[in-house]
Order: C-alpha cells, then sequence, then structure tokens
C-alpha cells in the first residue's frame, strides 16, 4: 500500500513539473511574440562576427527586445540562432524578439545614400566617401580625373570605401561604354575616351541641365571648323594642376593674364580637346555630347540668368558680351552700394 501512494505522489510530482515547465515554456513563447519595449525607431549596428549572445546584449541595451535570454532561446526555437548577420539595421516601436529575429536572418540593413555631384575633381570625390559615416577602410588615392560617374550610390554598413570607388569606377566604364555605342553619326570624336574629355568641359561648362546639348554644340561645332575650344574652366584646371593633381577648384577668378599662359589644359592656345578630362563628368552630360543639339552656334556667354546667350557669329556673340559686362558692372554697383 505504501509503495503504490508513494508511486502516485511521484506521479502527481512529475506531472506537476511537467505542467509547470509547460507553463513556463508557454509564457516565454508568448513574451517572444509580443510587442517588445521599443518606444521610438532606433537603429543598431550588429558588428561582424558577433554571436548571438552579444547580439542580444546589443538590442537590450538599446531598449529593443526586454530579455536577451527569451531573445535567445526563441531565436533558437526558429533555428535562427546560427543564422543572424550583421549590418546596419532599423526597428520600428513595439516590434517583437521574433520579428527582430526575422529582419536579422533576412538581413534587411539600412540602405544608407552618397549622392555624388556632378562636376567633381576626383579628390573631392574621394573625400566625400572617406567622410561618408559608416563605412570602412581607406578610400585610396584619387583615380584618375574623369574616372568616376557621379550618382547615387545605395551603401550598407560596413561596406568598403575602397570598393566603393571601384564601384563608381566601374559605372562610369559602363555608362561611357553604352552611350558611346548609341553615338550620333558624323561626330568628330575618334573614341569614347575623347567624348569624357569633352563631357567634363560641358559638365563644368554649365549647370543647366536644359543647355548641355546646346553647349555640347558649340564645341562639336567648333571642333569640325577646326576653332580652339576657348573654354575658361580647361584654363582653370590647367592653372591648378601646376602644382600637382588638384584638390579643389581654382580658388579665384581668371584674369586675362591666365589666357596667355601656356598649358596642355589652355584651349586658348591649343588645338582640339586637351589631353583629360577635367571633372567628372555625368551620365547627362555625355549624351549630350553624344547628341548634340542642332544648331550652328559657335559662341556662348553667361547672361546674367544662369544661363547662357548663344550666337552664330562673332557680331552676335560681341553684343552678348558687351550686354554680359553690363550685367557685370551693375552688380559691382549694387554689392558696392550694399557695402
Amino acid at each position: 500500500m505504501g509503495r503504490v501512494v508513494a508511486a502516485a505522489v511521484v506521479a502527481a510530482l512529475l506531472l506537476a513539473v511537467g505542467a509547470a515547465c509547460a507553463g513556463a515554456a508557454w509564457w516565454a513563447w508568448e513574451q517572444y511574440r509580443r510587442p517588445g519595449p521599443l518606444s521610438a525607431e532606433t537603429t543598431v549596428a550588429i558588428a561582424k562576427g558577433a554571436g548571438i549572445k552579444a547580439i542580444a546584449a546589443r538590442l537590450a541595451d538599446a531598449g529593443i527586445i526586454a530579455d536577451p535570454l527569451i531573445f535567445r532561446l526563441g531565436a533558437r526555437f526558429d533555428e535562427a540562432d546560427e543564422r543572424l548577420r550583421a549590418g546596419e539595421y532599423a526597428f520600428v516601436p513595439g516590434i517583437s524578439a521574433r520579428e527582430v529575429v526575422a529582419r536579422l536572418t533576412e538581413g534587411r540593413t539600412v540602405v544608407r545614400r552618397l549622392t555624388i555631384p556632378e562636376g567633381l575633381l576626383a579628390a573631392e570625390v574621394v573625400a566625400l566617401v572617406a567622410a561618408a559615416g559608416g563605412l570602412e577602410g581607406e578610400a585610396g588615392p584619387p583615380p584618375a580625373e574623369g574616372a568616376l560617374l557621379p550618382e547615387t550610390y545605395h551603401l550598407s554598413f560596413g561596406d568598403s570605401r575602397a570598393d566603393l570607388i571601384r564601384r563608381m569606377a566601374a559605372a562610369m566604364d559602363k555608362a561611357l561604354a553604352e552611350l558611346w555605342a548609341t553615338r550620333a553619326p558624323d561626330l568628330p570624336l575618334k573614341t569614347a575616351e575623347q567624348a569624357r574629355i569633352l563631357a567634363s568641359i560641358v559638365e563644368k561648362e554649365t549647370g543647366m541641365a536644359e543647355e548641355r546639348p546646346r553647349v555640347a554644340a558649340v564645341f562639336v561645332n567648333r571642333l569640325n571648323k577646326g576653332m580652339p575650344l576657348q573654354s575658361d574652366p580647361t584654363v582653370a584646371f590647367g592653372l591648378a594642376i601646376a602644382a600637382g593633381p588638384p584638390t579643389r577648384p581654382l580658388d579665384r577668378p581668371l584674369r586675362r593674364a591666365d589666357l596667355k599662359k601656356p598649358s596642355p589644359y589652355n584651349t586658348y592656345l591649343i588645338e582640339g580637346l586637351p589631353p583629360g578630362p577635367i571633372a567628372n563628368p555625368g551620365r547627362a552630360a555625355i549624351e549630350a555630347v553624344l547628341h548634340p543639339a542642332d544648331t550652328d552656334d559657335l559662341f556662348f556667354v553667361a547672361d546674367g540668368t544662369g544661363g547662357h546667350a548663344f550666337a552664330r557669329t562673332l557680331k552676335q556673340h560681341n553684343r552678348n558680351v558687351a550686354n554680359w559686362r553690363k550685367i557685370q558692372k551693375k552688380a559691382r554697383r549694387a554689392r558696392k552700394a550694399a557695402d
């Protein structure tokens, strides 16, 4: 009789323990799935090589999950504890521990963006990459001028700066090859590299998208006629590189004497194109050079509105220049009066 009672007691205890374990497991499961404590959107970086214990601690410290142990047990139950990926993640308020695990296993990282404006020097582009947060390593020395394509690049936390520079160079090579293959016939450009050089000049001459094909047409027409390009930005670049590869554009206005200084980039003195690009042209500038406007224009000068006045003859151009000088003189008087 005593043995029967003892057995019954043991069975009851086992049932109680089992029920308690089941209850604890159910409670833990509910904690894993319920909304978490996060009250505002938060971004957290998970380091490469971090184990689940370190990841759970990092998430708890950031207030994203309530209990690191629950997170670890839940991830193990979901067979995800060894599949959590490094990177930068954005978490919304109330996200559950299970949703956090799903985000980390799927690698839904934050997409960063870095926009490279058209017309920058190679050194200026490298400086932007070097200053970009969330990237790793050095950007390296500036590549050849004109080698990088200006556009918006999508990045992830921990990407290599040097790899990003290589992506920019590859993007330029691809864009140039694609556009060169669709170029208009009878252009005075023998190679894609010549198109890149001329595009860099167009890029520096105008910041107005609608003007690029017309500015390009002026230079194409001049090349066809054997006329010097007479582009001020090429002269400025030649002066800037006098002491070595420039880190920034010439920091002063051009003087008349500058136009007479011999330089491979002084297009007032040399025939044809300079020996290389003077900046990094964008895709639109390259396209404008390869599909210039249908016009007989040979001259252009600033018109005071941010754009340019174009002319087919020197007589027309001289009138435009005189008008521009009047605008400049009026502006100088206004500045002097304001001072």
